[in-house]
C-alpha cells in the first residue's frame, strides 16, 4: 500500500489559490441509532477526547456505551433535527458560504469550505477536494473560541494525519483560539443586548460552556481559564456586576470530576433558592447544536422551571448573524495577511457581485 495518496501531475505556472477550512466538531448523518453508533464510535475513539488507556477504553466503548447510548442520543437529535439536516452541519455550511461572501466583499479571492472533525464532510476529504481544485494555501479555522486539546488540537491532529499521506502539501496556517477577541466579545454582547431589548433583563445571566474533566486543567489545558476570561469580558461589555452573571459547565460524561459549577444542578439550586428569571447563553459554541438546543434550551429549561424558576430564556449562538460573520471575517483576514488573496479592481467588482449573491442565497 503506497504511503502517499495519488495526485494529479504537477502543473507548472498554475496560479496560487487560497482557502479557509472552517472546522467544527461533527454530527451524525441522521437521527437514528445506526448513524449515532458510527458517529459516537469515531468521536469517542479519539484519544484527545477520552484519555484512558486504549485497550481498557475500547472494551468499555464497544462492550457498553455503543450498545446503549446511540438509541438515546438519536432520540435527542430527533427533537432538534432541522429540515435541511443536523443543526450543527446546517449552520456550519451557512457560515462557510457567508464567510466566503464577506471576505469576497473585502476583495479577497478565495474558497471557504466547511469540514467536520467527526462525520461528514470529513477534514481529509475536504482537503483533498481543495488540493484537486489547485489550492496551495489553507487557513484552518477551528470554530472553537476557547482552545482545548480535545477540540482544537484534535482538528490539528486530523489535518496532520492528512498531511502525512500527501506528497505535495499546501502552506498551512492554524487559528488556535479567539476567546478574548474584541470582535467576538462585541458580537456576543450585541446578541445579549438585542435579546434584552425584546424580553427585558433577567435576574441572572448564565454563561454555560462545554465541560471537560477537571484533570485536564491540572495537566496544563488552558480551556478552563479561557472560558472564565470570555465570561469576564462579556460581563464587562454588558456592564454586569459579579452577582449578575455566572459561568457554568455542561455535558458531563462518566463518573470523573469535571469542571465546575455544573450547569443543570446550579440552575436547580438557584431556582430552589428563589431565582425567578434567568437567561442562558453558550459562548463556547460557534453554532447551535445538540448541546445547546436540546441539553440547554430543553433539558436545562425544564430543570429550572421544575425547581421553582418562573422564566428561562436561551439566547442562541451567533450562527449566521451579521455580527458573528463579521467577527469571523475579521479573524480570518488577520490570519490571511501576507498571502496574495487580493484581486485587481475589475475582477474584484465582479467577484463582489458573485459573493453578494452567494451571501443572499445562504440567508434564504
Amino acid at each position: 500500500m503506497p504511503r502517499f495518496q495519488p495526485e494529479a501531475p504537477y502543473s507548472h505556472g498554475s496560479a496560487a489559490k487560497t482557502a479557509v477550512l472552517l472546522c467544527n466538531l461533527g454530527t451524525p448523518d441522521a437521527p437514528t441509532a445506526p448513524a449515532l453508533r458510527r458517529y459516537l464510535g469515531q468521536f469517542l475513539s479519539d484519544p484527545r477526547v477520552v484519555e484512558i488507556p486504549k485497550l481498557v477504553w475500547q472494551l468499555i466503548l464497544h462492550g457498553i456505551i455503543l450498545r446503549v447510548r446511540p438509541a438515546k442520543s438519536a432520540a435527542k437529535y430527533a427533537t432538534v433535527w432541522m429540515p435541511e439536516g443536523s443543526p450543527l452541519r446546517v449552520w456550519t455550511e451557512r457560515q462557510a458560504k457567508l464567510l466566503q461572501g464577506y471576505l469576497g466583499e473585502r476583495g479577497h479571492h478565495l474558497l471557504v469550505k466547511p469540514a467536520m472533525r467527526y462525520g461528514k464532510p470529513a477534514i481529509a476529504d475536504t482537503l483533498n477536494q481543495l488540493r484537486a481544485a489547485g489550492v496551495t494555501r489553507v487557513l484552518v479555522l477551528p470554530a472553537y473560541p476557547q482552545y482545548s486539546g480535545a477540540t482544537t488540537a484534535s482538528v490539528i491532529d486530523d489535518v496532520s494525519r492528512w498531511a502525512l499521506q500527501t506528497r505535495h502539501l499546501p502552506e498551512l496556517r492554524f487559528i488556535n483560539r479567539y476567546h478574548d477577541d474584541p470582535g467576538y466579545i462585541a458580537a456576543l454582547a450585541d446578541s445579549v443586548r438585542a435579546h434584552w431589548q425584546r424580553n427585558g433583563q433577567p435576574d441572572l445571566l448564565v454563561m454555560s460552556f462545554h465541560g471537560m474533566p477537571e484533570r485536564t486543567l491540572h495537566l496544563g489545558d488552558p480551556y478552563h481559564c479561557e472560558c472564565l476570561k470570555t465570561g469576564r469580558l462579556l460581563a464587562e461589555a454588558l456592564g454586569l456586576s459579579r452577582d449578575q452573571y455566572l459561568v457554568t459547565f455542561q455535558s458531563r460524561f462518566g463518573k470523573a470530576k469535571w469542571l465546575q459549577p455544573y450547569t443543570e444542578p446550579t440552575l436547580r439550586e438557584r431556582a430552589a433558592a428563589g431565582l425567578k428569571k434567568v437567561d442562558l447563553i453558550c459562548p463556547g459554541f460557534a453554532a447551535d447544536c445538540l448541546e445547546t438546543l436540546e441539553e440547554i434550551a430543553q433539558e436545562a429549561r425544564e430543570a429550572f422551571l421544575e425547581s421553582g424558576g418562573k422564566e428561562f430564556a436561551y439566547i442562541p449562538c451567533l450562527n449566521d448573524s451579521d455580527g458573528g460573520m463579521r467577527m469571523l471575517a475579521d479573524l480570518a483576514e488577520r490570519h490571511l495577511q501576507g498571502w496574495p488573496t487580493r484581486q485587481t479592481p475589475d475582477a474584484q467588482a465582479l467577484e463582489q457581485q458573485r459573493q453578494r449573491a452567494l451571501a443572499i442565497g445562504a440567508k434564504d
